[in-house]
């Protein structure tokens, strides 16, 4: 059943889309001010979102009407590579000035993109608290904890009563955004445990913080993976959880917000790494660049081809004198190909939310070939009674039906012990697991099929 707050976000999705279609119908009529009215009604994420969506020309207009106030904040929201373009358009002052009206958890993001000189001065004008800020979060690796933490947190001491609390809460005026809860404290800033506000809220005055707090409230080490991190958030239903060192000190929080870019940026790595591109491939990026970055991709794809090939020319007397085996032979790969993409995406997935380990290979392999049997004796039979009425010959039906057999649990072996041994060594296996697989089932396919032909219709 859809909450008010619910139906109120679907109700804004239409007028977003519509305000977007209508700037960019300005943007193509060269309307300069209704643009400008319509920039300063969107989000700084709806205008990065929009600025992606635009060739070169129409992005450096539209960036040219966004506010100034507000050019961090969709800095930070952008690609990389449309980020990098744009501030290498942009003069120091004006990175400098954008930089300074940003939150230090939102500036530690875009930091590596300035030029040496615009961070040398944003350090100095920063003051001494902000600065330590700042260092500490860009002291942890991308894609941790320690890297998605924002320190901006409220913590209360556990000797002191809930009503000065209240009063303390009621003094500040105002709380960061998307806190839940309370992280408690003792006199050496060490994490003791979380209070929820909903508890402080109904609970008694006059009792004190530590007898309300859960002390077995979830906690993460700042080197804790990414991955992780939002594998807790989703299995928890946490809306923010505290990041603690390894001294019990409190470092931050990590809020749901950031946890949803890791998803979402694990979602996109598992597409573009399957083609061979980059997570923030830019639409709109130049030809010399693009082609570049994929060149290597398509010189690895040839490579197998090449090595494909080399297994049918192996067998080049045996298709002279046997055509049927030349028209053949792309059901036996296409089929191998297709069961093995299956058992790599659900070992792959199985990876990145922890569901899989090295140590289930054994049973993940002995179930797969299962699997890969059964089917791969139902499409023999299907593929050889296709046979033997399309082309003829007991023989060659037979062996169809048992290359395609081969190829299949062939296809189910590589897919289960690739992606596990790619991880292993420590190599990201949905960027290459693919071109592994399909290597394997082309020449396992092409060599049963044309070897069996060899022996018996030869």
């Amino acid at each position: 059943m859809s909450t008010p707050a619910d139906i109120k976000a679907e109700a804004t999705r239409p007028e977003k889309a519509a305000r977007v279609a209508a700037l960019r119908e300005a943007l193509d009529e060269g309307a300069v001010r209704a643009a400008q009215r319509l920039v300063a009604t969107l989000h700084p994420a709806e205008i990065a979102q929009l600025l992606e969506s635009l060739p070169p020309r129409r992005r450096e207009f539209l960036w040219e009407l966004t506010e100034p106030e507000i050019d961090g904040d969709v800095l930070v929201e952008l690609s990389d590579d449309v980020r990098d373009e744009l501030i290498s358009d942009m003069d120091p002052e004006e990175l400098a000035a954008a930089a300074e009206s940003m939150e230090v958890e939102d500036l530690a993001d875009l930091i590596d993109s300035l030029p040496e000189t615009v961070t040398q001065q944003l350090l100095r004008n920063m003051d001494q608290l902000d600065r330590e800020r700042l260092n500490r979060m860009l002291s942890w690796a991308d894609d941790t904890a320690g890297s998605l933490m924002s320190t901006d947190t409220v913590s209360v001491r556990a000797d002191v009563s809930i009503e000065v609390v209240l009063r303390y809460l009621r003094m500040r005026g105002e709380l960061p955004e998307r806190t839940d809860r309370l992280f408690v404290v003792d006199r050496g800033d060490r994490f003791l445990g979380t209070v929820t506000l909903s508890r402080l809220l109904t609970e008694d005055p006059e009792r004190l913080v530590g007898e309300s707090l859960d002390s077995e409230a979830v906690r993460l080490a700042p080197g804790t993976p990414a991955s992780e991190v939002a594998q807790l958030f989703q299995a928890r239903d946490l809306v923010s959880t505290a990041v603690v060192d390894d001294d019990g000190l409190l470092l931050g929080r990590i809020t749901v917000d950031d946890v949803v870019d890791v998803i979402s940026e694990e979602a996109a790595h598992e597409v573009m790494a399957g083609a061979g591109l980059r997570d923030e491939e830019d639409v709109f990026a130049a030809v010399m660049p693009s082609a570049r970055r994929r060149f290597i991709w398509l010189a690895i794809n040839l490579a197998t081809a090449f090595l494909a090939s080399s297994v049918v020319a192996a067998f080049e007397g045996t298709i002279e004198k046997v055509a049927a085996l030349a028209v053949l032979m792309p059901i036996v790969a296409s089929m191998g190909g297709i069961a093995g993409t299956q058992t790599v995406t659900l070992i792959i997935r199985g990876l990145a939310l922890g569901q899989v380990q090295w140590s289930d290979a054994r049973w993940l392999l002995m179930r797969e070939m299962g699997v890969g049997m059964i089917n791969g004796m139902l499409m023999a039979l299907v593929v050889g009674l296709s046979t033997a009425a399309w082309i003829g010959g007991t023989k060659l039906s037979i062996i169809i039906g048992t290359a395609m057999v081969v190829n299949l649990l062939a296809a189910a072996s590589v897919g289960v012990l690739v992606p596990l041994t790619l991880r292993r060594l420590r190599i990201d296996p949905a960027l290459s697991a693919g071109v592994i697989l399909t290597t394997f089932t082309d020449c396992i396919g092409f060599a049963t099929l044309l070897g069996l032909g060899t022996i018996f219709l030869t």
